[in-house]
This record gives structure tokens, C-alpha cells and sequence, in this order.
């Protein structure tokens, strides 16, 4: 019998191997008289029983018989042997499989020794097919009893898992990787489940979320309980009992990211889908999203980026437009609509080209074509057509805008009118067609300004020259003056000595008056100039220059109507043109026509850029015409210079036109000089409009001079000069302490001695200047009086050849009647001004002064006009009138006080009379001119009152009290008759 053959049942050995398959073939006919077991004949029953049973078994079943481990199997075993079999039948198991010798020796040992083993899904190595394999198992191993239940072999039932195993390892990888996936996903996932929504899993982006908190296990209303109110809780309820799905995007969320921090707004693009068991029942929720806030955040910062450029360029004044990054233009800012009357959209696309002008189009076109294919800056020039159908030149420019990957994501551009560039370009062109006839005039015109300025700076030059000049002149006239009238006081009765006394006093004056003329030229006097009309200064002059220049001389007087007002200093303007008018005579030697004329001029930038030193504007012209010999080129440039003339020796000083020039220039105006040799003169005074309502002149009459018996301190450095001036006020009454110069003068004022007067020349050799003296001694001691003088005042206290507020200057020389008016009217307002301070520093404190005596009830009801520039004195000189019942209407200075006296009926005045500009004499007539019955009380530091038309001012000497007030008020309404209703 083959050993493919299944034995039959008829063999009386071999019946137990019926119905094995091809292993009970094999078994039939292997020769096992060979092996431990011997031949089939002589198997014991048991074996024979055994092996019938496994051969039966569809599962793969393997016997090993006696100590050696003999293989005995069936089919299904021969199948997971592989190439191995039929090679292992009857073989010994160890020697079978040597790759698993060791693992077959322990089972024969456990087995033989009557106990089992059970191995699930074994690993093991084995060469099935000549090549390594690994393979899984199921083994069951159970011990083979003989008739005697010794055990006699093991019985293996073996059953291949591989396929299994390495599916299920499949499945763990996939596993694996899908929790990593899971864990390393950008967006964030949770599993929720059941009714309550119980956090199963979420991955770290979901607990990055919601600020890493312990929320696995836990209810989400527990978990994130900030959630409650935002509707979160419900669309979780509405999936889980709907089982549809949620889809939110963008959805804002407030979330509490670290523990103690209040909760912050995210935006969330979300995913709420049902999970289901092999039922369909919904078990939980799948929730899915990404934290979009950062997107959302820069799409909302970049559209109000947007809105900005938009708004922006709505405010341009050009017109702004973008485009796509392929150059569809898409949005135009209104200035473009505005310029080419087009509605909203008609430009959109390739709409705009239409406002090009046709001739531009093409090389416009490739310009801009060229632009979007290399990405770079795209500028040009073409015309673009306006709403009224007519062309203008644009300069239009765009830029990419790239984002961050470098990409285009759009264009802008701009279009600026260069219409008027253009035109200059043209008319440039033409201008440098004749650029050298114009260079020449330009180089002629800038050598007349270089000689004009050369002449100025000389005589800038000779001015400060003159003026140090005139400085030691007045010093040495000072001395001379003082002494004289020191001297005529001791030679008083002495007719004969008297009169050479005067001679002297005259030449002193006459010394004055050139020193005063060398001051005029340097613009170095104070001036004290009034709002005046030139033409009626002129026709008031006109009597007196006919006296003057004789009968044979025809004057012709010409003034314009209309004429402005000027600010100007009435003598100098008289002295000027006094000059100007002898000036004229000489030149006229003594017979001809002299033509003085007044009139409007307005002098423009051309004028100016050619005469140094002329503003462009606005002028009051007063010129005086000879018809006499004229004067050659070389004379008038040399015409104002001091000492120059051209007069005979003994006839002139020179320095009559010097000082012309120097008023005007110090004033803010300009000279003129027009003349020819042999037809005459013409000399023009230019001085600047001024608005103001013209100053009416006035002529103060003061009375006797009085001393006092005040401690001054003089400071002077001229020795001479301070010995005069120390005879001359020692003379007066006055105490007097002496100092050569500033820093002297302030160790006696820190000494401590009470003195109530600085006398201080402006200009001293040493460190301190004498306005810092000045504020020093105030500082020191206050309330003292402060009176400068100086025949040279530079620019420490007088600026714009006018002297600065509050400051009071005595100019050299002077007489001793100006000296002691001068002390008196500075130490009256001084005083006046501490017991303002006085009253204003300490408003409760009890009054010195005894209580003002009972005033009559109709005179505590007048209306007081008080006129005051000092605000501590008009404080307090307010605080005393009301006291005394009066009401009271205050100005600052005249100007104030005129308005005030047409817009409220007035019953009195009290007017200061050293009030800035009109002064309060001039005041005075004014308001006598207006109201001619007002009464008018003089407040001043003078021992007399300035003179009135009808009822005479009453004087209130400062410094006063109510009871000097209310007298003084008494007095004036008396003699008028007012305040009694």
C-alpha cells in the first residue's frame, strides 16, 4: 500500500489508521521499525487509539510518543509544516525542529512528567520553507497515559495565529497612529459622552484651548463653566438629541486660559459630530475645530487697515486708485470721481482709460503692462481728461503690495497734478532762451544793492561812531550846564556876570542841540513819538518857515487828500523838516521856489529787495523840492554823512541831513534823494502808515519847580558830572550818596541806608550794568524809586527808539528845573505804586491813615473815569474810591479812557499824567473837547497841574490817601458844579 492511500479497515494492524487522510497513508507505509516506536504490529493500544483520534481531528494535532518526542501527526499538521513535512514524520521532535529545540525539550519534560501547557498567540522562529519565518501560535500541550496512566508521550494540538496576530498588530499601529494623530493634530478634538457630555479624550490642542485644566472625566458644564450663557451647552444638547451635526465658523467663545485670569474672547471654526454604537443609538459627541483667533484677529486688523487707506486716501488731495495684482483697476477715491464726473463703477476694469488722452494711451499701456510682469514700481505721465472735456497732466505712480510670501495682493497708485510743473517747464525753457539779457540785469541790479549796502554799513559805522561821540559830548555839556546854573545862583545881583552866565547857558544849549543831532543820526535818542497827521503838521509849520527863509523864497504847500496817520516823533519831524527847508534855501541862495508836499506812497518788494533796510508796505511821504543848483553823484552819496557839506567854512555843521537820516531810519522809514546839477532837490521822507486815531498836541504848563528832602543815590562814573549833579539836587533839599559806578552803588544799597531814589547813568564802565542795578535795588529795598539818564542810551533800556514800560530817563543835559520835575513826578508815582502794593498785599490789614471824614450822601454816588497805566496803583486807587462810595470806570491809558468817556455818562475824572502814548495832558483836552464842563483831577508826583481851556484841573500829589482823594474829587466838582443831581 502507497503511502498516499488511506489503510483500509480490513488490515487487521493498520484498521485504527481508516479515515486519517493522506497522513494515515503515510503512516501505513512509513517504516517505524526504524524509529523507538518499532513496528506497527507491536504499538500498544493506547498509541494506536491515540493516533486514530488525532488523525480525525480537522485541527492540526502532533504526538510526540516516548522520550525521543517521535512526530506523529495529522493533515492539518502537515499543512503547518510547510516544506518540513513529510520530512519530520518519524522523526524526533528535537531533531524535527532544531530551531525550537530548546522550547520542544521543555514541553517533553512538562509533558512526560504529566502536566500541560498552554501557550496563546507564542511567537517563534521557525524554517518552514528553508527560510526564517516568524510565526504565532495557539499550543496546547497534554500528556499521553499508557494502560498503566504513566504518561508516554504528549499530545500538541497546534493552531497558527500569524494572520491573526499581525492583523491585530496592524490594527494597534493603526490605532497608534491615529492617537498620534490625534495627539499631534493642529486643530483641537474631545470626545464627549453620554447625556451630560463627560470629557472622554481631548488632545493637547483642545487643552492648550481652554488653558491645560484637568477636564477629562468631567460634565463640560463642569469643566468649563464660563461656557454657560454662550450657547455652547445647547448645541451640544440639540446634536445629542437631533444627531445632526453642528458646523460653526468663526464662532467667538470667551474662555479662561490660565487659571486666575478673567476669560478672553477666541474665535473657533467648530465641528459637533454625533457618535453612534453598532446600534445607531448616539453614545457621545465628537467635537472638532481650530482656534481661528489670530485669523480672525489680522482679517479684522486688515480690514480696518483697509477702512484707514481708505479714509486716508478720501483725504487726499490726489487722486488714489488699486488695482488687482493682474491690473484690474477696482476702486477710485472720490477726488477721482469729482475731477472726471464719472458715477461709481463707470471706471472700474478698463473703464479709466477712456479719461486718457488718446495720444497717451499706448505708451501708458506699456508702461503699465510691463509693471505686472516684473512686479516692480510703475511710473509715468499722460494726460487725463477733466468733466469739462479738457486735458491735464498727471504724474501717476503705483506700488505692489506684497504679502508676507512675497506674493502681490494688490497695487496702488496715485495720480498728482503736474499741470502747473509743466507750465513752469515751459516757461522755464523760454526763460533760458533769454537767460543772459536777464543775468545782466540781475548782476547790475545786485551791484546797486551791494553799494547800497556798502553805504548803509558805513553809515551804521559812522553812527556808532557819533554816538560815543555825542555820549562824552553830553557828559562834558553836563557839567558845564550844571555848574553854570550852580553859578548864577551865587551871582545872583551881578548884573554883568549874569549875562556872560547866560551867553555860556546858550552855547551849552547850542552843544545840546549838535549833540542831540549826532544822537539823531546814530539812532541813539529816545524818542517820544504821537499818532500824527504830517499834512497839518506841515500847514502849521508854514507860518514860521515863511519867517524863516524870507520873503524871497515862494512856497508852495501840496498835501493829498486822504492822507494816513504815522507814528512819529513830532520835534524830530519838525527839526527835520526845518532842516530840509533851510537846506533848500542855501541851496537856492536865497531866491526860488520851495515845494513841500504830503502824500500816500506804497513801496513794493521790488523797491525793497534794492534799498537795505526798506520793509515793503504802506508809507506817509512828506518831500521838499528846490529849484536850486542840484547836487552831482559824488555829493549825494556822501550827503548824509555827519560834518560832510557843502557850504563855506562857519556857514554849516553838516549835520543837519545827518540827523534827517537817522530820525527817519530810527522811526522805521527811508530816505530819498532825487537831484539834478542845475534844475534843483527833491528829498523824501518815508514813514509808515499807522491806523491810529491821530493824537491832538498839547502845551503843559507846570508852575514852579520844588526840591523835597529824599535820600537819592547817585551812580554816575563821570566825576565831573556827579559832582554838578550832587551841587544841583543838594541844592534842591535833597540828601544825596554817591557811587562811581554799579557795583558801588549796590554795596551802599545793601548797607542798609534808607535811601528812596536811584539816580543811575545808563552807561558805566564794570560788570553790572545799570539795569541790572536797577532790578537789584528794587529787589533790595522795595519801593524805591529808579530814574536813569544818559546822553547815550544804547539799547539797555530803550528799544525801537522808544524807551521800555515802566521806565523813566532823564536825557543829558539837562536843566535843573527838568532835573527836579523829573525827581518829583518819578518819586510821586513810586510812592503811589507801594501804597498800592501795600493795600493789595494786606486787603484786611487796618489803614495808617485816619478814616476819610464824612462825606456828603450826593457825592458818594459820582461816576469816577480813573486813568491809570500802573495796575498796583490802579488797584488801589480803586479800592479808595469805592470806599468813599463812588463808582468807578477804570482804563489803562488814554485810548481806553476816550471810549470809555462816549459809552458811560461821567461825573469826574482822575488821570495819571505819564500815560503811554497820549499823555494825560493831551488826555485832559480831549476830554474837555468832548465835555467841556467834566471836572478833571490831575493824580501826579509835579508840584503843578497842566493848564485846561475854561475850569482849571485840581492836582492830587502822589503819593495820597482817600482824604487826599476825596478833597481833591470835592475840589474839582465844586468849581464845575458837577455831581450835584
Amino acid at each position: 500500500m502507497s503511502q498516499n492511500n488511506t489503510p483500509s479497515s480490513s488490515g487487521s494492524d493498520l484498521g485504527f489508521l481508516a479515515g486519517g487522510g493522506e497522513m494515515g497513508g503515510r503512516i501505513a507505509g512509513y517504516d517505524w521499525a526504524s524509529t523507538s516506536l518499532g513496528p506497527v504490529a507491536d504499538w500498544p493500544r493506547s498509541l494506536k487509539t491515540t493516533i486514530g483520534l488525532v488523525l480525525r481531528s480537522p485541527v492540526p494535532i502532533v504526538m510526540l510518543w516516548g522520550a525521543d518526542g517521535v512526530m506523529i501527526y495529522n493533515d492539518g499538521y502537515s499543512r503547518f509544516a510547510g516544506g518540513r513535512h513529510p520530512g519530520i514524520l518519524g522523526s524526533k521532535v528535537l531533531e524535527g525542529w532544531p530551531e525550537v529545540a530548546e522550547f520542544n525539550a521543555h514541553v517533553m519534560k512538562v509533558g512526560l512528567s504529566g502536566n500541560t501547557l498552554a501557550y496563546k498567540d507564542q511567537e517563534l522562529t521557525l524554517y518552514r520553507n528553508g527560510v526564517p519565518e516568524q510565526v504565532w501560535m495557539n499550543l496546547d500541550y497534554s500528556p499521553i497515559p499508557d494502560e498503566n496512566g504513566t504518561p508516554i508521550g504528549v499530545i500538541a494540538i497546534v493552531v497558527e495565529t500569524t494572520s491573526k496576530v499581525k492583523a491585530e498588530q496592524w490594527l494597534q499601529g493603526e490605532r497608534e497612529r491615529l492617537s498620534q494623530m490625534f495627539q499631534q493634530a493642529p486643530g483641537f478634538m474631545a470626545r464627549l459622552t453620554g447625556r451630560d457630555h463627560v470629557f472622554d479624550l481631548a488632545n493637547p490642542a483642545y487643552l492648550a484651548l481652554v488653558g491645560h485644566r484637568d477636564i477629562v472625566g468631567k460634565p463640560i458644564r463642569a469643566a468649563l463653566p464660563e461656557l454657560s450663557g454662550q450657547g455652547y451647552f445647547e448645541r451640544l444638547d440639540q446634536v445629542f438629541e437631533t444627531g445632526e451635526p453642528f458646523i460653526g465658523l468663526e464662532m467667538p467663545v470667551m474662555l479662561r486660559r490660565l487659571p486666575d485670569d478673567e476669560s478672553e474672547q477666541r474665535f473657533v471654526d467648530l465641528v459637533y459630530h454625533p457618535l453612534r454604537d453598532d446600534t445607531g443609538s448616539i453614545i457621545g459627541i465628537f467635537a472638532q475645530g481650530t482656534d481661528v483667533t489670530e485669523r480672525v484677529l489680522a482679517r479684522r486688523a486688515a480690514n480696518a487697515s483697509e477702512a484707514q487707506f481708505r479714509t486716508f486716501a478720501q483725504v487726499m488731495p490726489n487722486h488714489f486708485w488699486t488695482a488687482t495684482p493682474e491690473g484690474r483697476l477696482d476702486w477710485f477715491n472720490d477726488q477721482v470721481y469729482r475731477y472726471s464726473g464719472a458715477g461709481a463703477g463707470d471706471l472700474d476694469e478698463n473703464g479709466w482709460v477712456s479719461l486718457v488722452h488718446p495720444d497717451d494711451v499706448p505708451p501708458m499701456t506699456a508702461r503699465w503692462r510691463s509693471a505686472l510682469q516684473s512686479g516692480t514700481q510703475y511710473e509715468t505721465e499722460f494726460r487725463i481728461r477733466r468733466d469739462d472735456g479738457s486735458y491735464r497732466w498727471f504724474l501717476v505712480r503705483a506700488m505692489p503690495v506684497r504679502d508676507e510670501d512675497g506674493s502681490i495682493r494688490r497695487w496702488v497708485g496715485t495720480n498728482t497734478d503736474i499741470e502747473e510743473a509743466k507750465e513752469t517747464a515751459r516757461a522755464l525753457a523760454e526763460w533760458t532762451e533769454t537767460l543772459e539779457a536777464r543775468v545782466d540785469a540781475e548782476m547790475a541790479e545786485r551791484r546797486s544793492a551791494e553799494a547800497a549796502l556798502q553805504q548803509a554799513q558805513k553809515m551804521e559805522a559812522i553812527g556808532n561812531l557819533t554816538g560815543g561821540v555825542a555820549h562824552d559830548f553830553n557828559n562834558l555839556l553836563q557839567v558845564l550846564s550844571g555848574n553854570l546854573q550852580l553859578l548864577s545862583r551865587d551871582i545872583s545881583g551881578n548884573e554883568r556876570a549874569e549875562r556872560r552866565v547866560a551867553t555860556a547857558l546858550t552855547a551849552v544849549a547850542r552843544g545840546a542841540k549838535l549833540a542831540s543831532q549826532l544822537l539823531a543820526f546814530g539812532r541813539r535818542q529816545p524818542l517820544a513819538p504821537k499818532v500824527l497827521n504830517v499834512g497839518r503838521f506841515v500847514y502849521g509849520m508854514e507860518d514860521m518857515l515863511r519867517r524863516t527863509l524870507g520873503e524871497s523864497i515862494e512856497i508852495e504847500v501840496l498835501v493829498s487828500g486822504g492822507l494816513w496817520n504815522t507814528f512819529a516823533d513830532p520835534t524830530q519831524i519838525e527839526n527835520a523838516l526845518l532842516n530840509l527847508c533851510i537846506n533848500a534855501r542855501d541851496a537856492m541862495e536865497g531866491t526860488g521856489k520851495l515845494t513841500i508836499e504830503a502824500g500816500n506812497a506804497f513801496l513794493d518788494e521790488t523797491y525793497a529787495r534794492a534799498q537795505p533796510e526798506v520793509v515793503p508796505g504802506q508809507y506817509v511821504v512828506m518831500a521838499v523840492s528846490d529849484t536850486g543848483c542840484g547836487m552831482t553823484p559824488e555829493v549825494m552819496s556822501r550827503v548824509f554823512e555827519p560834518f560832510f557839506s557843502t557850504k563855506p567854512a562857519g556857514k554849516g555843521t553838516g549835520l543837519g541831513l545827518a540827523m534827517v537820516f537817522g530820525f527817519t531810519k530810527q522811526s522805521g522809514g527811508h530816505v530819498k534823494i532825487y537831484s539834478e546839477v542845475g534844475h534843483g532837490t527833491t528829498v523824501k521822507l518815508y514813514l509808515p502808515r499807522t491806523q491810529q486815531t491821530e493824537d491832538v498836541p498839547s502845551t503843559q504848563h507846570f508852575g514852579p519847580v520844588t526840591g523835597g528832602e529824599e535820600t537819592i543815590l547817585v551812580a554816575e562814573d563821570d566825576e565831573e558830572v556827579r559832582a554838578a549833579v550832587i551841587d544841583m539836587l543838594g541844592g534842591l533839599g535833597y540828601r544825596v550818596l554817591k557811587a562811581k559806578d554799579a557795583d558801588s552803588a549796590l554795596s551802599i544799597i545793601e548797607s542798609g541806608i534808607p535811601i528812596d531814589m536811584l539816580f543811575t547813568d545808563v552807561v558805566m564802565p564794570g560788570t553790572l550794568k545799570s539795569t541790572d542795578l536797577a532790578r537789584k535795588a528794587r529787589e533790595r529795598i522795595p519801593g524805591i524809586a529808579v530814574l536813569f539818564t544818559s546822553g547815550y542810551t544804547e539799547n539797555s533800556i530803550v528799544h525801537g527808539g522808544r524807551l521800555d514800560a515802566n521806565v523813566e530817563l532823564l536825557s543829558k543835559p539837562y536843566t535843573v528845573e527838568a532835573l527836579a520835575r523829573k525827581i518829583r513826578h518819578v518819586l510821586g508815582n513810586e510812592q503811589q505804586r507801594s501804597a498800592a502794593r501795600t493795600a493789595t498785599t494786606a486787603p484786611d490789614a487796618p489803614r495808617p491813615a485816619a478814616p476819610p471824614a464824612p462825606v456828603p450822601e450826593e457825592a458818594r454816588s459820582l461816576r469816577v473815569l480813573l486813568v491809570e497805566d500802573e495796575v498796583m496803583i490802579r488797584i488801589n486807587s480803586i479800592d479808595v474810591l469805592e470806599e468813599l462810595g463812588h463808582q468807578v470806570i477804570e482804563a489803562r491809558d488814554a485810548e481806553q479812557a476816550l471810549a470809555a468817556l462816549e459809552a458811560h455818562p461821567l461825573d469826574v475824572i482822575v488821570t495819571d499824567l505819564g500815560l503811554p502814548g497820549i499823555s494825560g495832558a493831551d488826555f485832559a483836552l480831549m476830554a474837555r473837547a468832548m465835555q467841556p464842563e467834566i471836572p478833571i483831577v490831575f493824580a501826579t508826583g509835579d508840584s503843578q497841574a497842566p493848564a485846561l481851556p475854561g475850569k482849571p484841573g485840581i492836582l492830587l500829589r502822589k503819593p495820597y490817601d482817600g482824604d487826599d482823594m476825596q478833597a481833591a474829587i470835592e475840589a474839582a466838582t465844586a468849581l464845575s458844579g458837577a455831581g450835584q443831581d
